[in-house]
């Protein structure tokens, strides 16, 4: 991460990155030591401001396109700006109601995904992108087994959030409905409400101590039980882990106007595993963090890309991570408290009806 120069700077060129970098967001063009003194309510001359700015750029906070007699900010200076200079206010009561009343309580878990990435999207006019809870963690509620031909088995698992998940999975070798059902009927007796990465994990360890008959049958529990939901592998439709919204907005930002440019990034957005290993950087952060430039560690994403997260969950248990991917000139003070009020609003709607 870039070194922190905050504290080096003076207030007035503090006042003078805040207001230019404000413009820079607003109108996409460098900005020239005129404007801002017009408008940096600073009473000083454009000689002055200009000498100050030149101190800026020897910091590495601004550059000076060639083109321009204006300058432009630098990641490290978005990242001075978003950490110590950017003032940011609550989201509105209508964008409020906006999310409350596409957020209810009683729609199931995909669709508040779904609704969550949506309105990301729509509210920021970039990117939005949540992360699910792998389903290995979430409880499940119930279990069944339908075998479907000698080495095929239909697995049926209801989850403590009502979402259902079918999957079609191999056994190896044939299991008659007898075995299924005291299967079923023995995972659901002892570990409802538990998720089946811990259900492994203790079929695992009473497995030494179970008796002959006992153990057949544990022995058969444990191998269904990884069959049925695979802890490393998205689900069979193959968006349960990553709900992704408004790639192309994107088109229409003018740093990103070149075609092959935007093919690496929607071709790197299409990589889930990136992504999420992204996200997850943020999984246990308190509040928002904001990766700018090189900072994503995605070089498809490049220098002039940022990312804005934050965690949602509910009950002290952290399910996701959500946010907005956009140009670094975006106007951070809007998308902050957007991907915040979502956060809180999403990990609400989740923790409500959701008992186990």
């Amino acid at each position: 991460m870039a070194t922190d120069h905050s504290g080096e700077l003076k207030p007035r060129a503090r006042q003078l990155l805040r207001t230019l970098i404000g413009r820079y967001i607003h109108d996409g063009e460098p900005v020239g030591s005129h404007t801002l003194a017009r408008h940096a309510g600073l009473d000083i001359s454009p000689a002055t401001i200009r000498s100050i700015l030149g101190d800026l750029e020897d910091l590495g906070l601004l550059a000076s396109p060639h083109t321009s007699a204006g300058r432009v900010p630098t990641a490290q200076g978005y990242r001075v700006f978003v950490d110590s200079l950017l003032q940011v206010e609550p989201l509105g009561d209508p964008e409020l109601c906006r999310l409350r009343e596409e957020l209810p309580s009683h729609a199931g878990t995909r669709q508040l995904l779904g609704n969550a990435g949506e309105l990301l999207s729509a509210m920021s006019h970039f990117v939005g992108v949540v992360s699910a809870e792998r389903r290995a963690s979430v409880p499940f509620r119930r279990i069944e087994f339908v075998a479907l031909s000698v080495d095929e088995v239909l697995a049926i698992v209801v989850f403590s959030d009502n979402e259902v998940q079918n999957r079609v999975v191999r056994t190896g070798k044939a299991y008659d409905p007898g075995e299924l059902e005291r299967v079923a009927n023995y995972l659901n007796a002892h570990f409802a409400g538990l998720p089946i990465a811990q259900v492994k994990r203790q079929l695992l360890a009473e497995l030494r101590a179970a008796r002959d008959e006992l153990h057949v049958l544990m022995s058969q529990a444990l191998e269904l039980a990884e069959l049925a939901i695979d802890e490393h592998a998205v689900d069979d439709r193959g968006d349960s882990e990553l709900v992704m919204a408004g790639h192309t907005k994107l088109m229409g930002v003018q740093e990103l106007a070149d075609i092959a440019r935007l093919r690496d990034l929607f071709e790197t957005f299409g990589r889930k595993r990136d992504m999420l290993q992204l996200l997850d950087r943020t999984l246990h952060a308190e509040g928002v963090r904001i990766f700018i430039g090189e900072e994503t560690g995605l070089a498809p994403m490049g220098d002039d890309m940022a990312l804005v997260a934050a965690p949602y969950g509910n009950a002290g248990r952290v399910l996701g991570v959500l946010g907005v991917i956009g140009p670094r000139r975006m106007a951070y003070d809007q998308v902050i408290p957007l991907v915040q009020a979502t956060a809180g609003l999403l990990g609400e709607a989740l923790g409500q009806d959701r008992g186990s």
